[in-house]
């Protein structure tokens, strides 16, 4: 009974192990989306203000944050 345990312990630790690497992949790759559209909206914000702009619209103020994971206050405070 012992080398069926084994077996069935062997037969699951591959599917363990790709579904591990799946998530930390997927989730860095969603982190790195995160913060890069974080930093294009500062950098855009920035070059909007040197050129005498007025901020762009914000289409879901709540979800947006800045490049260092803090929430922005909505330009309606909302």
């Amino acid at each position: 009974m012992d080398n069926y345990w084994l077996n069935a312990l062997w037969s699951v630790i591959p599917t363990i192990l790709v579904g591990a690497a799946f998530f930390f992949v997927m989730r860095g790759i969603i982190r790195a989306d995160r913060t890069e559209r974080a930093a294009y909206a500062n950098l855009e914000a920035a070059e909007r203000s040197r050129l005498g702009l007025p901020p762009a619209a914000v289409k879901d103020a709540a979800s947006l944050k800045d490049a260092t994971g803090t929430k922005t206050s909505s330009p309606a405070g909302i």
